[in-house]
């Protein structure tokens, strides 16, 4: 498979196992990977879209930013997302997103930690291992 993610065990908080053939993929998959850890579903309408741009001071940073900044969607307004049109540029990413209301979800992420957060290059692309504070 060219990209996914899975959990991996972790004593205390969760920690996700993410790999893609670029960057703009891992973003979505780290993306897909947390709603379906913290048991996100989504309202099937109405559908809503949202934009926003985040600067890229490095690839670790620009995760952990996009993350977070999906985590603040669901918390500040109840709003998850499905479909990802992602940008990166040298200036950071312009993230177009489609979702809909959060009509439930199991579990909370508090936040996104770097605890031993590095994007590693392999032979068939990027992967990476995402700790969650929950």
């Amino acid at each position: 498979m060219t990209a996914g993610y899975c959990e991996i065990e972790h004593t205390a908080d969760w920690e996700l196992f993410v790999w893609a053939p670029d960057l703009s993929a891992l973003l979505e998959q780290a993306a897909r990977g947390m709603y379906r850890l913290s048991g996100t579903r989504l309202y099937p309408a109405p559908r809503r879209s949202h934009e926003f741009d985040l600067p890229a001071s490095d690839h670790e940073r620009l995760l952990v930013a996009f993350l977070s900044e999906l985590l603040w969607l669901v918390e500040q307004d109840g709003l998850g997302f499905d479909t990802f049109f992602l940008n990166l540029t040298d200036a950071g990413l312009h993230a177009r997103l489609e979702g809909a209301p959060v009509a439930a979800q199991s579990k909370e992420i508090k936040a996104v930690t770097f605890h031993n957060l590095a994007i590693r290059q392999t032979a068939i692309g990027l992967e990476v291992n995402i700790v969650f504070d929950v």
